[in-house]
């Protein structure tokens, strides 16, 4: 068999972590690498001195670390003698480290390279591999957990990419339970020395090159006493083996010990498929949005949310068919907003929610549009993170932006719009905000409006009768709008006109919520009521066509594999 390290054609490279703290490390230049190595160097611990002349340009982060202190700069032109001067004291002043940045065709790289080799000094030159004695890792870090990816010099940016994936697939605190998991070791390590039981089962453990040893899956009899004093030590290492890191990162260390009595008194009967079930399980919050209505706009996140949820907070605005997708098992909460109840409502949802996660259900806060979008989501953020619940926020595609899409309104149109502002027609409390000034460019959408329409409308194109001079420009009565609602769903109704007549436009077609205005040139660039106060129109079944059309091609291929 071919040996793994051969294959490319070149032996692998020795990869270790090393402890650097106090360490001085060299730098020789001033560009942005520098820069680089220095701000590792300060990462870990290491004292960095820069060697350039005073006639260069300095990075500006290289400056702004002189001074402060963090590191010396030597103003001249590196010396051979640096290597062995400039180090500290207990190692006879020899450099712990060599960083040059000038480059692989600079002389001087090659020059300080070779002596460095013949010193024993571990040196690293830019862009030059075989000049080099190290290469520094693209390296991943979450609190005693590092991860370093290299390509030997051969695809820098492909290792940082590597590393990034890598680290989207490990878990959130995964740094977390290895300070957890190592607290315990410990614990149990001390106590076994305590009682007799000796230290050296555990011999080598601390090496993170060894794998498991050949009995580690020995089978334990009642007879062997010496197995049965480490018990629970051989339980941690089996579960560092078998869990799934997501389990390792949820546990408590109040469920480590109760895990680890029971293995200890022989219960071993409390191990499942997944590992080992523990005694708890912390509650898990979702705020969700929900889209502007077809629950085909929903994110494929909030439809995962939906089916595992064990509990659903809904807002009373979430349309029927996404509330249709909730399994019947699930338990739904839709809130008990009206006028004037907003707020105890609120507090309701806050409380019920709190309540369900403390009994470690899984809540899905499920909000119309997106959560932070005029929905109150940071509120309710801030509210169950500080209960010590750290909600995942998912987002929603908001009506802001896709009911007048649906509406065929471009927001933005060249020569027409070239800006968006998004509005809340209510402020706190019921209080009408301020209105815009009129910009001739500018799209405006109206959130939480229609009730208050009238009053809104007048704002805007006349200033109160108690006003004193006013900075703001009115909008014109002939400014096109539209008020859009039910938007994505098969009952959404579009109602085309102009400031002037909008008023009268909605008060004789009614109110069908959940609904917004829109306001600008942008709502008559492809349809214009040409003349006519008003046009509605009814219906869009655009959705529900297109997931038609893609079903009849799914049975049309089963059939031809048939």
């Amino acid at each position: 068999m071919k040996d793994a390290s051969c294959s490319t054609g070149s032996p692998a490279p020795l990869m270790a972590a090393w402890n650097t703290d106090l360490q001085v490390h060299l730098i020789v230049g001033s560009n942005p690498l520098a820069a680089a190595r220095c701000a590792k160097a300060l990462e870990v611990g290491a004292q960095p001195i820069i060697i350039a002349p005073e006639t260069v340009d300095m990075h500006y982060t290289l400056s702004e670390q002189i001074s402060k202190g963090s590191a010396q700069w030597v103003r001249r032109e590196f010396q051979d003698s640096d290597l062995t001067t400039l180090g500290r004291e207990e190692v006879d002043h020899v450099v712990d480290l060599v960083f040059v940045t000038l480059g692989g065709n600079n002389p001087l790289s090659s020059h300080i390279s070779k002596l460095c080799r013949r010193l024993r000094i571990p040196v690293n030159v830019s862009d030059a591999p075989e000049l080099c004695s190290f290469t520094l890792l693209s390296t991943y870090s979450d609190g005693p957990l590092h991860i370093g990816i290299t390509t030997s010099g051969r695809g820098c940016k492909l290792a940082s990419r590597l590393r990034r994936e890598i680290a989207a697939f490990l878990p959130q605190n995964l740094g977390t339970a290895i300070d957890r998991i190592g607290a315990v070791r410990r614990r149990l390590w001390e106590e076994d020395n305590a009682a007799g039981s000796g230290g050296a089962t555990y011999e080598g453990e601390d090496d993170d090159t060894t794998g498991q040893n050949h009995t580690f899956n020995t089978l334990v009899t009642e007879g062997d006493a010496a197995a049965a004093k480490t018990r629970r030590m051989r339980w941690l290492s089996q579960i560092c083996e078998y869990w799934p890191l997501r389990k390792l990162v949820s546990i408590t260390d109040a469920d480590m010990d109760a895990i680890l009595e029971a293995y200890s008194t022989g219960k071993e009967n409390v191990q499942d498929t997944n590992g080992i079930e523990t005694p708890s399980r912390k509650g898990k919050i979702v705020l969700a949005g929900s889209g502007p209505g077809h629950p085909d706009l929903l994110t494929r996140a909030t439809y995962h949310a939906i089916h595992k949820a064990d509990i659903i907070l809904a807002d009373k605005l979430v349309p029927a068919p996404v509330l249709d997708l909730i399994p019947r098992r699930t338990e739904v909460h839709i809130a008990r907003k009206f006028p004037g109840n907003a707020d105890q409502a609120q507090e309701e949802f806050l409380q019920m929610g709190l309540a369900a996660l403390q009994k470690g259900r899984q809540v899905l806060r499920l909000k119309q549009g997106d959560p932070y979008l005029y929905g109150r989501g940071a509120e309710e953020f801030e509210f169950f993170r500080k209960e010590g619940y750290s909600p995942v926020v998912l987002p929603g595609i908001t009506s802001a932006m896709s009911a007048s899409l649906f509406a065929d309104i471009p927001a933005t149109h060249r020569g027409v719009s070239d800006q968006v502002l998004v509005c809340t027609g209510t402020g706190r409390k019921g209080a009408a905000p301020n209105p815009p000034t009129y910009v001739p460019t500018q799209t405006v959408v109206f959130l939480m409006a229609l009730h208050r329409l009238s009053a809104l409308v007048e704002s805007l194109t006349t200033f109160p009768d108690d006003a004193g001079s006013q900075s703001r420009i009115l909008w014109p009565k002939e400014t096109p709008c539209a008020i859009v609602e039910r938007a994505s769903c098969p009952d959404q109704r579009v109602i085309r006109s102009t400031l002037e007549h909008v008023c009268l436009a909605f008060e004789e077609a009614g109110s069908r919520p959940p609904g917004l205005l829109v306001v600008g040139a942008s709502c008559h660039v492809l349809h214009n009521p040409q003349g006519q106060k008003w046009v509605i129109e009814e219906g869009f079944h655009g959705l529900d066509e297109l997931r038609s059309e893609v079903d009849a091609v799914a049975v049309s291929g089963e059939e031809e594999k048939q």
